[in-house]
């Protein structure tokens, strides 16, 4: 154990370097990326120390020896390293403060190394060890999920993070649901009224759309995710990197219908000629023309579609990795959750059980990436049994898990469906009240919030068009459509 913790990649010297500059020069941390944490140090102290040093610079404080020797009183560490004193001699034999960001670079990396070297050791150890319920694939799996963490955070392994960098997070949150139009914290899904109640869609959230076969729940999901990526914008930043400020890149898993009956869908949304026409042909010249100018107008939209049947919960989330590590991500839309597979070696177990681990995969996705994640999900049949059929969360299939794990649970409900389904016979006095019902509810549907963990439950309305799928504001007094 000695000798593996001897051949760790470290550079004390660099440490002491850089924790030198930024004692004599607090200016020097603005040249710093804001990658390099205290948990990249590899003396556990100096780790403690640039925290510290953080701490002081971003609340605007002075970050000099004997101020920051106050946070050490009763830290063993400090007092063996020589207290003050070693304070003192970091700023006595700190180099120019130009240096700063260099040091800053050689430290980061060899805590990448550091990393490196621990991910590998614990994949020989779990390849070597390997039993029937962790197969190859698990391996492979768990090794990718901590390689992208690594790239994309600097560590594999987070652990707790300070109420400081977590209340940060949340006040930039804030900032941007300010300076954003509408308020909106999240990314809109072109849907006022939804938007309203949502507050948009926010990364980490996971988000059940459900709903009984033709209720629209796959109309609903692709009308979002087209919006989302038509108003794809990003900004460069500093590092190279893209940071979008409207709509996304969109992964969308579509595990029932094929990648070109959903981009037939959208291209019938994009040119207001109906998907049923477009698939017969039955179109004229100039409906053609305004398809083609649609295709030619939409087919740059960051949209990625998956049709892979069967998909596994794992395989999902390496495409959504890679993905977001090779185009960026920013939604995820599953469809639909049950027909999402497990990798399980063992046959004891059930399908509440699969659909657990299903429901729980995709909210650690929605998290690990940092991105909302829509998972479509079918309704029980005992929707159809009562007289009301609005739906609640205990029809949901297999309602406990799915429940439990998501942030938000929504029911599409398009009550026109089942009134067209009990036409009276023509000439007597219930058709002509069933017509004038029929009036009221033709081209509308609502979208029932039946649990919302950061916001409140209730109904929203909206229109629909059902020849081009296609979900829409309802227009009332003081609105105009906007899409």
């Amino acid at each position: 154990m000695e000798t593996a913790i001897a051949r760790a990649p470290s550079n004390i010297e660099a440490e002491q370097a850089l924790l030198g500059c930024l004692l004599y020069d607090n200016a020097a941390y603005e040249r710093l990326s804001d990658l390099l944490k205290g948990p990249h140090f590899y003396e556990p102290f100096h780790g403690r120390l640039f925290s510290a040093i953080e701490s002081h610079v971003r609340k605007g404080q002075l970050a000099e020896p004997i101020l920051v020797a106050g946070e050490f009183t009763n830290d063993p560490a400090f007092d063996e390293l020589g207290g003050l004193r070693y304070l003192a001699d970091l700023v006595d034999r700190a180099p120019p403060a130009a240096n700063a960001a260099d040091y800053g670079r050689v430290i980061y990396d060899l805590a990448l190394r550091r990393e490196l070297i621990r991910i590998g050791g614990e994949i020989a150890l779990e390849a070597r060890d390997g039993d029937a319920d962790h197969t190859a694939r698990d391996v492979i799996e768990n090794a990718e999920s901590q390689l992208y963490t690594l790239a994309e955070s600097g560590s594999a392994s987070t652990g707790f993070v300070p109420f400081a960098d977590a209340l940060r997070g949340a006040v930039e949150m804030a900032a941007e649901a300010y300076s954003r139009d509408g308020g909106l914290a999240g990314i809109s899904t072109g849907l006022i009224d939804l938007d309203q109640k949502l507050g948009g869609l926010h990364p980490s959230d996971l988000l059940i759309l459900a709903g009984r076969p033709s209720m629209g729940k796959t109309a609903l999901a692709t009308n979002i995710a087209f919006h989302v990526a038509k108003h794809y914008a990003w900004e460069p930043q500093p590092d190279g990197t893209k940071k979008t400020v409207n709509g996304g890149v969109v992964a969308f898993f579509s595990l029932e219908m094929s990648a070109e009956q959903l981009s037939m869908r959208m291209l019938a949304e994009a040119s207001g000629v109906s998907s049923d026409r477009l698939r017969k042909g039955e179109i004229e010249a100039s409906e053609f023309g305004r398809v083609r100018d649609a295709a030619m107008e939409i087919q740059e939209a960051p949209l990625f579609i998956d049709a892979t049947g069967g998909l596994s919960i794992s395989k999902l989330a390496a495409r959504a990795r890679r993905l977001k590590r090779s185009a960026g991500l920013d939604l995820v839309v599953v469809d639909y959750l049950q027909l999402v597979t497990v990798d399980s070696s063992r046959g004891d177990s059930n399908r509440v059980q699969e659909v657990s681990a299903i429901t729980m995969g995709l909210k650690s996705l929605a998290k690990e990436l940092s991105v909302p994640v829509i998972a479509l999900s079918q309704l029980s049949r005992q929707v159809e049994n009562r007289e009301d059929k609005r739906p609640q969360l205990s029809d949901l299939r297999e309602s406990g898990s799915i429940e439990q794990d998501a942030d938000a649970v929504m029911f599409v409900y398009r009550e026109s469906y089942y009134m067209g389904r009990a036409e009276p016979r023509e000439g007597t006095p219930e058709h002509l009240t069933w017509q004038e019902d029929m009036e009221r509810v033709a081209g509308q549907a609502e979208v029932i919030i039946g649990k919302q963990r950061h916001g409140p439950i209730g109904t929203v309305k909206l229109s629909f068009h059902d020849d081009l799928t296609k979900f829409g504001n309802l227009a009332r007094d003081g609105r105009f459509e906007v899409r």
